[in-house]
């Protein structure tokens, strides 16, 4: 193949990358939307829903570790392409009528998050290391976009005691889209090119302390994202004007989320990654805050949006100052960040969901999220000082 073939599969190929984590974003958050449906059909009080959240994540959990061994056994491409053919299948499973196999479906789906989230990101981060945060938050920028169309999609597309359209049409898009990537991964040999073998004598990271507190700075952080998008419809539903909504809070606080990260490659050249990070947790904790206080629906929608811009470049950001302050042998090594991140999302998750069946009030659930931003101003004021420009 000629240079300039070799340049235009490439592109086709980020491109595919791009739309894979389109596609990501809107099974990530599907959970949250598809939730009301779920629990009419099969019964289920805001505890047991919760649980379904843990099936997800600790699917999340170990597709994390699949990542990790497969990445070193066979690449990138190959560990995108299996998330991918799994995501699949997994979608179709939760149109169950057995509660049991709708987990196992969220389970699976948790399993591709799990893998093709890290794999697409630290594939990105690899090939743009003059414009990490840039290129995070851009490629992010499309898994928010799905995120935002999740939800009136469904709601749209499906009707209120079946989403079995819906989920056919993603996963035939899921189907198409690894068929794709993986033709087109064959034209070029990016795996034996870009990803040698991972270096036995690359600094050992996860002995110094900051690399700790910025994974568990991403658990309090995926806690935060997933409770948000798992939770806002239902939160909605709540509210006395709150059922006649075309568009629930969640596809708000996707949007301004999506905003938030078309306009962080642009922020990124006059903040520096903590103070960008610092600027968005004030941003966060205002919205939280205007969402416990939230008295009617339009007051929450309101919340949706400061929420969304506080969470919408804080993840891309925060592991493009992992890679930057770690170096090259970074993105090979960041599975426990992956791992405390499907932790945190699941247990925060269920957590708002038992905290609202323990007390008859969601928003007593919602109140947990304000903890957790509490926490977080916490972890990266110690950062700050540890992890100088």
């Amino acid at each position: 193949m000629t240079a300039m073939g070799k340049i235009h599969s490439s592109k086709l190929l980020i491109s595919l990358l791009h739309i894979a984590f389109f596609l990501t974003g809107i099974s990530t958050v599907l959970i949250g939307q598809v939730l009301p449906v779920l629990s009419r059909r099969l019964g289920i009080d805001d505890s047991q829903a919760g649980q379904l959240f843990i099936f997800q994540f600790f699917g999340s959990f170990l597709g994390v570790f699949l990542f990790n061994f497969t990445l070193k056994k066979f690449g990138f491409l190959k560990t995108i392409i299996l998330g991918l053919s799994v995501k699949t299948f997994a979608v179709l499973l939760i149109n169950s009528t057995q509660l049991e196999i709708c987990f196992f479906g969220f389970f699976l789906n948790g399993v591709g998050i799990g893998t093709t989230l890290p794999s697409i990101n630290m594939l990105v981060a690899e090939l743009n290391p003059l414009r990490q945060t840039s290129a995070l938050n851009i490629l992010n920028f499309f898994w928010g976009v799905g995120a935002i169309i999740s939800q009136p999609f469904i709601k749209l597309v499906g009707t209120e005691n079946s989403i079995f359209l819906p989920t056919g049409i993603i996963s035939s898009l899921f189907l198409l889209s690894t068929i794709a990537i993986f033709f087109s991964s064959k034209k070029i040999n990016i795996d034996e090119q870009t990803y040698e073998s991972e270096n036995q004598n690359s600094p050992r990271i996860w002995n110094n302390p900051v690399a700790w507190m910025i994974a568990l700075f991403n658990f309090l952080l995926v806690g935060m994202e997933s409770g948000l998008g798992g939770w806002l419809t239902t939160y909605s539903l709540r509210f006395p004007d709150g059922e006649n909504q075309i568009f629930a809070a969640t596809p708000i606080f996707f949007l301004f989320f999506v905003i938030g990260r078309g306009f962080a490659p642009i922020i990124s050249k006059f903040l520096d990654d903590n103070k960008y990070i610092t600027v968005s947790l004030l941003v966060l904790l205002t919205g939280v805050i205007l969402a416990l206080l939230a008295d009617s629906y339009s007051m929450l929608v309101f919340s949706a949006v400061i929420l969304g811009l506080g969470t919408s470049a804080t993840f891309p950001t925060n592991m493009a100052r992992f890679t930057k302050f770690f170096g090259e042998s970074a993105t090979r090594n960041s599975t426990p960040i992956f791992v405390l991140g499907s932790i945190g999302g699941a247990s925060i998750n269920w957590l708002i969901g038992y905290t609202s069946a323990t007390f008859n009030s969601l928003r007593s659930g919602i109140f947990i999220l304000l903890c957790c931003c509490l926490l977080q101003i916490f972890i990266q004021i110690y950062l700050s000082r540890k992890i100088v420009k």
